[in-house]
């Protein structure tokens, strides 16, 4: 009976995880605002760990896995607005919303014209 018991228990336990698991795993853990942003320092890990988990190459339109996409995806698409006041659409990432030390992280290095280093 104990086996069941237990059993059931740890089947619980991964089917949550997996229903309330989504595309992304990531953890903002610290992350404070920086005075000047570059892709390869703060942008890239970022959307690396929330993003593009689903938003790559072969995955859901706008690919966001490199720089060059990243910056279409500001410039030319619906990014900012995706995850800074979702007008055009629903929240992302899908797990929430981002907290607003990393949005304004990410529009400053837009501001600043997309250092890439």
């Amino acid at each position: 009976m104990k086996k069941i018991i237990l059993s059931s228990i740890v089947f619980a336990a991964l089917l949550c995880g997996i229903l309330f698991n989504s595309c992304e795993s990531a953890t903002y853990g610290d992350l404070a605002m920086v005075e000047n942003p570059t892709y390869n320092e703060n942008i890239s890990p970022l959307f690396r760990s929330t993003c593009a988990g689903c938003h790559s190459s072969n995955g859901q339109f706008p690919a966001l896995d490199n720089y060059e996409n990243i910056k279409d995806g500001i410039e030319n698409g619906d990014v900012i607005c995706r995850i800074d006041d979702q007008s055009c659409g629903a929240v992302m990432p899908q797990s929430g919303r981002m907290p607003q030390s990393v949005i304004d992280m990410i529009k400053l290095w837009r501001d600043q014209g997309f250092v890439n280093q």
